[in-house]
C-alpha cells in the first residue's frame, strides 16, 4: 500500500455534490461523479475512507450535511486528500475554497479536483484561483441573461413557470400560459365561499382537512398563510378587460390579447428579490438540522411586470372573502392537531 512519507496508507475522501436544478436540468448524477472519482483513486493507489455526498445541496453554502461530515472526518485525522470531480463540486464560491484548503491544511489534509488547473506552487494555486474568479462571474452573466429573458418574456404578456403552477391551473404545452384545472378550481371557489362567510384560515384549514382535500403540496394540512395569500391574491381576482389594460404592459394591451367583455385574474412577475441560504442549527440531541433561510425584498411598483390569467370566480365572491379575512378577528388556535374524531369522546379525569 503507497504511504504518505512512510508513516501510513494514503487515505482519500471522495466527495460528490448534485443540487436540484442541475438534476433536474442536466442530470448530472452523483453515481457518475462518483465512479470517475474511483477510477482515479485506484490509479492514484489511494485507500477510499469514505465516500460522501451531498444530492439536492447548493454550491454556494458550506451548510451541507456530506459537508460537514467531510469536515468532521478530516478533523479526526488520517486523512490525506479530499477529491472531488470539479472544483466547483466542493464549492462555488472562491473563498470557501480558500477557508477550506486552509482548515483541511492544519491536519494535513489537501483538496483536489479532476479538473485542477494548477499545481501546488504559488503560480499554480493563482491560475485556479483566476479560473475560479472567471467561473463565477460567468455563473453571474447567465443568472442576469436568464433573469432579463424571463422579464422579458413577461413583458410579452407570457406567464413565467415556476416548478407548479399556482392552485386551480395547470400549464399549457409552451408553459407561457395557464389553463383553468376544473377539480381544483372547484376547491379554490370553496376556499373563497368560506372566507366570505366570515370563517378565519384555521376553520377553512379544518373542513379541507376533514374532506381530505390534500394541500398543493399533497400534505393532509394546509398551511394556513397559503389560505390567505390565495385569498389576497390578484390571480384569483378578476379584472375586467379595462382594469387588465391599465396593469399590463402597453404592448398586451393593444395586441388583442384581451377580449371585450372577459375578465382576467394577474399574475405578477418581478415583485420581489429573494436570496436564500442555508444554515444548519444544533437539535436538542446533539444532531444537526438544515433548513434554508431566504430574505426577500420587495421590488419598487414600477418593476412589477403584469401577465393577464383565466378567471373563474365571481367578482363579488372575491371581494367579500378578501373583506372578511383582513377583518380582525379573535385569536385563533395556531395548532392544528389531527385528532378531531376523538373530541367529545375523551374526557380528562375531574
Amino acid at each position: 500500500m503507497p504511504s504518505t512519507n512512510g508513516h501510513g496508507p494514503r487515505r482519500a475522501i471522495l466527495y460528490a455534490r448534485v443540487s436540484t436544478d442541475e438534476q433536474a436540468r442536466s442530470g448530472y448524477s452523483l453515481a457518475q461523479q462518483l465512479e470517475a472519482l474511483r477510477s482515479h483513486v485506484v490509479a492514484e493507489g489511494y485507500e477510499v475512507l469514505e465516500e460522501v455526498s451531498d444530492p439536492g445541496q447548493s454550491g454556494a453554502s458550506l451548510e451541507r450535511p456530506g459537508m460537514d461530515r467531510m469536515r468532521d472526518l478530516v478533523a479526526a485525522g488520517g486523512v490525506s486528500v479530499v477529491l472531488a470531480q470539479d472544483r466547483d463540486r466542493i464549492a462555488r464560491e472562491p473563498a470557501y475554497h480558500y477557508l477550506l484548503r486552509r482548515e483541511f491544511e492544519e491536519h494535513g489534509t489537501k483538496i483536489r479536483a479532476l479538473n485542477d488547473r494548477g499545481d501546488e506552487s504559488p503560480e499554480g494555486e493563482l491560475t485556479d484561483g483566476i479560473l475560479d474568479q472567471l467561473a463565477k462571474y460567468e455563473r453571474a452573466k447567465i443568472s442576469e441573461r436568464t433573469r432579463r429573458g424571463k422579464l422579458q418574456k413577461a413583458r410579452e404578456g407570457k406567464v413565467i413557470a415556476t416548478m407548479k403552477p399556482p392552485y386551480g391551473f395547470r400549464y399549457n404545452e409552451a408553459r407561457d400560459a395557464l389553463i383553468v384545472h376544473e377539480a381544483e378550481a372547484d376547491v379554490v371557489r370553496e376556499i373563497f365561499r368560506h372566507a366570505a362567510e366570515g370563517l378565519g384560515t384555521k376553520a377553512i384549514q379544518t373542513r379541507l382537512y376533514r374532506r381530505g382535500i390534500p394541500s398543493p403540496t399533497g400534505k393532509e394540512i394546509w398551511h394556513r398563510p397559503v389560505l390567505k395569500r390565495m385569498v389576497t391574491s390578484d390571480t384569483y381576482k378578476p379584472h375586467t378587460r379595462e382594469e387588465a389594460a391599465g396593469l399590463v404592459p402597453p404592448a398586451v394591451a393593444t395586441n388583442g390579447a384581451l377580449k371585450e367583455g372577459e375578465e382576467y385574474g394577474i399574475r405578477w412577475w418581478n415583485r420581489s428579490s429573494q436570496k436564500g441560504r442555508q444554515v444548519s442549527e444544533t437539535a436538542r440531541d446533539g444532531t444537526r438540522r438544515y433548513r434554508r433561510k431566504v430574505a426577500v425584498s420587495e421590488r419598487d411598483r414600477s418593476e412589477w411586470v403584469a401577465a393577464p390569467v383565466p378567471a373563474f370566480l365571481p367578482r363579488g365572491l372575491v371581494e367579500a372573502a378578501r373583506s372578511a379575512i383582513a377583518a380582525p378577528r379573535p385569536q385563533e388556535r395556531k395548532n392544528l392537531t389531527r385528532g378531531w374524531e376523538l373530541r367529545g369522546l375523551m374526557r380528562c379525569p375531574s
